[in-house]
C-alpha cells in the first residue's frame, strides 16, 4: 500500500532519538496480550493487523505512538469481526474512539513461477491500493536471488481476509547505489520479496 507508513529509504525526517525517551505506559503489555490472543484464536491474521495500521487516517497515524497505532489496529479489527461495537468502545472510553478507515479490495497472487539462487530478477513496477509487503524503494529495481524462504500466505490477499495462496519469499540482494543513486554508501541491501512481486530480468 502506498501510504505514509512506508518510510523505508526516505530522508528528511531528522535524527532518530536514541535511547528512546522513557515512558510509563502500563497498558502496553495488555495490548500485546490481546493481540496475541486474537492471532492465536484466528480472529484475524498478522497481515490484517498490519493493514489495519496502514488504514489509519494520516493525521491519526502521524500523531500516534507505536502502541497507539497497534491499539487502533486491534480494536478496528475487533469491531470489523463483530466482537465489539464502536458505541461500546466510546462508552468505555468516555468519548470518541477513532478507528482505521474501511478496508478496500485485496488481490490474489500472480501465476506461479520460480527463481533460482544466483538468478537476476526485477521487482515489478506496480502500484497497489491495498495491503502489500513490498517496500516502495525496491519497486522497479533489479537484484540477485541469494536465498529462498519457506512459503507463507500471500499478504495482498491475507491482509484483506481473503483466502491466500502460499508462496515463498526470495532473499534478493540489491546494490545500494541502484536503490539510491549518489546518496548512499557502497553497500549491499537484502530484502525478502514475495514471489508475486518479482519477474525475470531481461
Amino acid at each position: 500500500m502506498d501510504s505514509l507508513h512506508d518510510l523505508g529509504g526516505k530522508q528528511g525526517f531528522g535524527r532518530v532519538p536514541y535511547p528512546y525517551p522513557h515512558h510509563d505506559e502500563t497498558w502496553e503489555p495488555r495490548l500485546r496480550a490481546l493481540s496475541a490472543c486474537a492471532l492465536r484464536n484466528h480472529i484475524y491474521n498478522m497481515d490484517e493487523q498490519r493493514h489495519a495500521v496502514e488504514r489509519m487516517t494520516p493525521r491519526d497515524y502521524m500523531t500516534a505512538a507505536y502502541f497507539e497505532r497497534h491499539l487502533t489496529a486491534v480494536v478496528t479489527l475487533l469491531v470489523e469481526k463483530g466482537l465489539v461495537t464502536k458505541k461500546e468502545l466510546e462508552e468505555l472510553a468516555g468519548g470518541g474512539f477513532a478507528l482505521a478507515q474501511p478496508i478496500g479490495p485485496g488481490r490474489q497472487a500472480a501465476p506461479p513461477q520460480s527463481f533460482a539462487v544466483g538468478e537476476t530478477v526485477r521487482v515489478k513496477d506496480e502500484y497497489v491500493a491495498g495491503h502489500v509487503r513490498m517496500p516502495a524503494y525496491i519497486r522497479g529495481k533489479t537484484g540477485i536471488v541469494v536465498g529462498i524462504s519457506p512459503p507463507y500466505p500471500f499478504p495482498d490477499a491475507a491482509g484483506h481476509g481473503m483466502q491466500a495462496s502460499m508462496e515463498p519469499t526470495y532473499d534478493v540482494r540489491f546494490r545500494a547505489h541502484d536503490l539510491w543513486p549518489d546518496c548512499c554508501d557502497d553497500a549491499l541491501n537484502h530484502v525478502g520479496v514475495f514471489q508475486s512481486y518479482l519477474e525475470k530480468a531481461e
